[in-house]
C-alpha cells in the first residue's frame, strides 16, 4: 500500500456533520499523490525543479 498522504483526523474534521467511510483517506491519499506526480512532471518541463502552486 502506498503512503498515506492526508490526515484521517482532518478529513473528518473537513467532511463537517459526515461520517467518513474508513477507505476514504486512501482513497483521497491515491488523489493527492497523484495531483503531486502530475505537478512535479509540469514542474520539469517548465526546467525547475520547483514544485509550485501554478503547477496544480
Amino acid at each position: 500500500m502506498a503512503e498515506i498522504l492526508v490526515v484521517r483526523s482532518k478529513v473528518k474534521d473537513a467532511a463537517k456533520g459526515m461520517n467518513v467511510a474508513g477507505d476514504f483517506a486512501d482513497a483521497l491519499s491515491v488523489q493527492v499523490q497523484s495531483l503531486v506526480n502530475d505537478a512535479c512532471r509540469r514542474a520539469k518541463e517548465n526546467g525547475r525543479s520547483t514544485v509550485k502552486a501554478r503547477d496544480l
